[in-house]
């Protein structure tokens, strides 16, 4: 089973985008997929429409408890062929229950080794982080992505990462993380910006680079609120059109044919935010409260 891994320690590059339109991709392409939501934010598992609290079992699971596999979590999501191993907060607390347990970082390559008939590949979703979690997803994967967001900043954490993998193929397998390749995300073709660190990136990387790229679009903004990949809340995008094509690279494929339509005109946000903090304690400012005016210099006596 091929597996994937989509990392970067920085968060908003695009990762978790990347791992459910990827994952979705593919299925539509008829392969049979598992996305693991390896990240204790649960976005991955959020992002496909599902309730991170209302599971019995999950990830967390898999990694802490002798006895359950990935098969006794997964769980099915609106898109034909695409599974879900999903996750919840719970998951946060797996470096502290593994510390003493040996050879922890080989818990998910054991655990997917059971399910390698089950499934054609397997895209992994990381924590932003370089932590036990990554590293374990990092071990059992064939191949990784890394989205890089077109900016200064998210590069500079570029080089800490592929160290790491350099590390783990030497004490690993040789074929642990054997692939990898760098996705640019959140490109604007019409800043020079944009364009220098692209072009920069493609002289220092070479082929690491896929020749596609994810644009910055609203609609993938929106599908997360929806509870939906890209791919199914507005299909014929560009943001979509973006991600086929993405995967189409992966595979060596052509991108799948999408008929031509119109999506239909649901922009926005598709859930009330005030959904998200039911049950939250919000803090209120005293009525009290009153903002202190500022010292004038003439108040102050001199001593």
């Amino acid at each position: 089973m091929r597996t994937i891994a989509v990392v970067n320690q920085k968060g908003g590059c695009g990762k978790t985008t990347t791992a459910i339109n990827t994952a979705a991709a593919m299925a539509e392409m008829g392969r049979r997929v598992l996305l693991l939501d390896l990240d204790p934010q649960a976005h991955a598992t959020i992002g496909l429409g599902r309730d991170p609290n209302s599971f019995s079992k999950t990830l967390y699971d898999v990694l802490t408890a002798p006895g359950t596999g990935l098969a006794d979590v997964a769980v099915r999501t609106g898109v034909d062929h695409l599974d879900l191993a999903p996750c919840n907060v719970l998951l946060a607390g797996t470096e502290l229950k593994l510390a003493s347990t040996p050879a922890k970082e080989l818990l998910l390559t054991r655990a997917l080794h059971d399910v390698r008939d089950a499934y054609d590949l397997c895209v992994i979703d990381c924590p932003p982080a370089l932590a036990i979690l990554t590293v374990n997803a990092l071990v059992a994967s064939t191949d990784i992505i890394v989205p890089v967001q077109v900016q200064y900043y998210a590069l500079e954490g570029l080089r800490r990462l592929l160290e790491m993998v350099g590390i783990i193929r030497r004490r690993f397998h040789s074929r642990s993380a054997e692939n990898v390749s760098l996705l640019l995300t959140f490109v604007e073709d019409h800043t020079m910006f944009s364009r220098q660190v692209q072009a920069q990136l493609r002289e220092i990387f070479g082929e690491l680079v896929f020749r596609t790229v994810i644009h910055r679009n609203v609609r993938l903004a929106e599908a997360p609120s929806a509870g939906e990949p890209v791919l199914t809340y507005a299909p014929h995008s560009k943001a979509a059109a973006d991600y086929r094509a993405l995967t189409a690279e992966i595979l060596r494929m052509s991108p799948a044919v999408v008929k031509p339509g119109r999506d239909r005109m649901r922009g926005g946000l598709k859930k009330q935010l005030s959904a998200i903090f039911e049950g939250v304690w919000i803090p209120t400012r005293p009525r009290s409260h009153r903002l202190v005016a500022p010292i004038r210099a003439h108040a102050v006596e001199s001593t």
